[in-house]
């Protein structure tokens, strides 16, 4: 009897494989083998735009013009951002910009500095 993993989810003992992914049987989660090595690898690791690992309090800079939903106007290129906050969500960022008021961006649209 071959060893598999046991589920990520639930973590049933009683995982099977279906072609290419494993499935628990109890919870109906399906994964790739592969991806369960991956899943509890620690804590999510927020990068910047050119790689830089960001953390909770940094500074950063916008480096594309932002239009807020709303016709709230537009945060321009080169905008620092102070004392960032990390959240897991769609948008990585939780902060206060200047002007603008509290708002949400994404890691992909800033650069440390």
């Amino acid at each position: 009897m071959s060893a598999l993993p046991a589920c990520p989810k639930c973590s049933s003992e009683y995982t099977y494989e279906d072609g290419a992914n494993l499935v628990c049987p109890e919870c109906a989660h399906e994964w790739t083998a592969g991806a369960a090595a991956d899943a509890d690898d620690g804590p999510r690791v927020y990068r910047d735009s050119v790689g830089n690992v960001l953390q909770d309090g940094d500074t950063v800079t916008v480096i594309k013009d932002l239009k807020l939903k709303g016709g709230g106007g537009t945060v321009k290129v080169g905008t620092k951002v102070k004392n960032i906050r990390l959240v897991d969500s769609d948008h990585d960022i939780d902060c206060k910009i200047d002007g603008f008021g509290a708002m949400s961006l994404k890691t992909e649209f800033v650069r440390k500095v």
